[in-house]
């Protein structure tokens, strides 16, 4: 069939007349602010959301604020300048967001909140949550050391020594708020100290330190994640007792390193709070970019993990 350059002229000044979005159907472009890499936890989620971008044929634009509040809000401007189609982010504290997702919103940018939500009485300031519910982590850590401490014949009076996240970051709040419920339900258990340790292993490892000067007696350690968690191993054998045995550690989180140090009996327990989160947020931004209505709260499946199932268990940790 012969086809008349009169035809094929035609044909290109209709795709030069264009609209360039019409050239560009079905591409979309997520904003990502991520907080920071502070932990194990924190970097297996960075990773799986900028594996999973690309397979699901989404463009990253990714950020990292270096846990600075400050920072994440300059991100979503700069993604909201750049008029992506989504905005995702973990924020650093729940609270002082409502500005600058009322900017997004004004921008008609949904924006979807991950692993963290935001305390706003606004909801329709953000699109969805995907993410673990944190007062049931709490719940389930207590649970198990109350199940731990009757098999093992303990019913005196324990003292709990807490380090705690990021000061009013939702996991921080809630992780404690879950421990405290349960813990409140059994008169001989007693937090006698809590500490921020930033989420960091260095951190935890520090407030350990002191705890232990202070109180040479603690019997449970409880961390609000894994690496404050090994910090605090490391603090408990360089004062010469031996994690695991003299005292006892329940952490949340439930990353590899977590399970070597179970394997070697020095971490008692961890929570399961599930990083991988990528094909969950790319599959939730098609959707907003289809129009459609998300719940707003999307709950990620996790369990818990006790040491003598960590050997086992082990082999398919995926983080």
């Amino acid at each position: 069939m012969k086809v008349s350059i009169k035809s094929v002229s035609t044909l290109a000044l209709l795709i030069l007349a264009m609209p360039v979005a019409a050239v560009a159907a079905g591409k979309l472009t997520l904003g990502f602010a991520q907080l920071g890499a502070e932990s194990e936890w924190r970097s297996a989620e960075t990773d799986s959301i900028k594996k999973e971008a690309p397979a699901a044929g989404i463009t990253l634009k990714f950020s990292d604020a270096q846990q600075k509040q400050e920072n994440q809000i300059k991100a979503i401007r700069a993604y909201i300048a750049q008029k992506v189609d989504v905005i995702a982010f973990a924020p650093v504290v729940e609270t002082g967001w409502d500005t600058v997702l009322g900017e997004a919103k004004a921008a008609h940018i949904p924006v979807v909140l991950t692993d963290r939500s935001v305390d706003s009485k606004d909801k329709s300031l953000y699109a969805t949550f995907i993410g673990s519910d944190f007062v049931e982590e709490g719940h389930r850590a207590g649970t198990w050391l109350v199940g731990y401490l009757t098999k093992q014949g303990i019913t005196g009076d324990v003292d709990i020594v807490e380090l705690q996240g990021t000061v009013g970051a939702a996991p921080a709040i809630d992780r404690q708020k879950g421990f405290k419920d349960i813990v409140a339900q059994h008169p001989n258990l007693k937090i006698t100290r809590s500490q921020t340790g930033d989420f960091t292993r260095a951190k935890g490892k520090e407030v350990m330190e002191a705890f232990l000067k202070a109180d040479p007696g603690i019997q449970v350690v409880f961390a609000h994640n894994d690496d404050m968690a090994i910090g605090a191993i490391q603090a408990i054998e360089e004062a010469g007792k031996k994690p695991g045995k003299d005292i006892i550690l329940v952490s949340i989180d439930g990353v590899k390193g977590a399970f070597e140090a179970m394997v070697a009996g020095k971490l008692n327990c961890t929570v399961e709070c599930n990083p991988l989160l990528g094909k969950q947020l790319m599959q939730a931004c098609k959707d907003l970019k289809a129009g459609k209505t998300l719940p707003k709260w999307i709950v990620t499946k996790e369990g818990v993990f006790p040491a003598e199932t960590a050997a086992a268990a082990f082999a398919s940790r995926q983080y």
